[in-house]
């Protein structure tokens, strides 16, 4: 398959509801491809627990997106992709592109999951999406005058737009065969700022006053479980955010630009494009 037809493909995009995957689906149409948008209440129905919905969503498909809910770290995320991994390659579905995480040990073993024969793999791992500012358990608190997280007043992340993770995904999906198989693509954008510096231009692109309040992972996690997390998921988060909020991201990739052929979007785009 070549680039140039990539425009007969269609595509399964898992997720599609959800904060990547429906961006995703809006790229690969600009695309010119055709999207079977599933999810468990989408115009596809597809259930990661339930294998039975798997066939109908994955037959006919050239390729497919996968994002596993809640985080692909989560203990039961590899079974899930490998089983699904196996069954897309049975029906004709080789090209497989994962979400995955940048820095995420726990997300090693679904990686590997996905590498089955004959699958055409890519996973993109991501850093922090700068629509987690607007969207997710975090957004209220950035509506307010002030966010309080478990990130270090000092850490600086690569914070990446979710509209260059579905750009790359598409650019992944369509490309000509054997591209970007077997590759692991650690997607960033295009600077280092701390959760504070973010937040604030949220702020100014907002018209208002934010302050950013680091607050250490165990009171975070104490928090989460007052508000009603359940124990599993808040140990599960703070051995999450203890690991990934250690500086192991604070560095740039140049994945975005070479595949894309632009520079990736800036953080206080996405805040001037959401926020103003």
């Amino acid at each position: 398959m070549t680039e140039n037809s990539g425009n007969t493909m269609t595509v399964l995009v898992t997720g599609a509801t959800g904060r990547t995957g429906s961006r995703v689906a809006e790229a690969a149409r600009a695309a010119g491809l055709t999207v079977r948008a599933a999810s468990r209440s989408g115009e596809v129905p597809f259930d990661w627990t339930d294998p039975g919905t798997w066939d109908a969503a994955l037959r006919g498909a050239d390729g497919a997106y996968l994002a596993y809910p809640s985080d692909i770290g989560a203990p039961d995320a590899a079974a899930a992709v490998g089983a699904l991994a196996r069954r897309a390659v049975s029906l004709g579905v080789r090209r497989l592109v994962l979400l995955s995480a940048r820095g995420e040990e726990l997300a090693r073993p679904a990686e590997e999951a996905l590498r089955v024969p004959g699958a055409e793999w890519t996973v993109l791992r991501c850093a922090w999406f700068a629509q987690n500012f607007g969207e997710g358990p975090l957004a209220d608190q950035v509506r307010g005058p002030e966010l309080a997280f478990a990130a270090p007043d000092a850490l600086r992340e690569p914070f990446i737009d979710v509209r260059d993770v579905a750009e790359v995904a598409v650019a992944v999906l369509r490309g000509p065969a054997g591209r970007y198989g077997g590759r692991v693509l650690e997607l960033t954008g295009p600077e280092l700022l701390t959760w504070g510096e973010a937040l604030a231009e949220v702020g100014r692109a907002a018209g208002e006053v934010k302050r950013y309040v680091a607050v250490p992972v165990a009171a975070y996690g104490a928090a989460l479980r007052e508000l009603g997390v359940p124990e599993e998921e808040a140990d599960f988060l703070i051995a999450l955010f203890t690991a990934l909020l250690d500086g192991r991201n604070a560095s740039l990739t140049q994945d975005v630009p070479q595949l894309l052929g632009r520079p990736a979007r800036p953080f206080s785009t996405y805040a001037s494009d959401t926020w103003k």
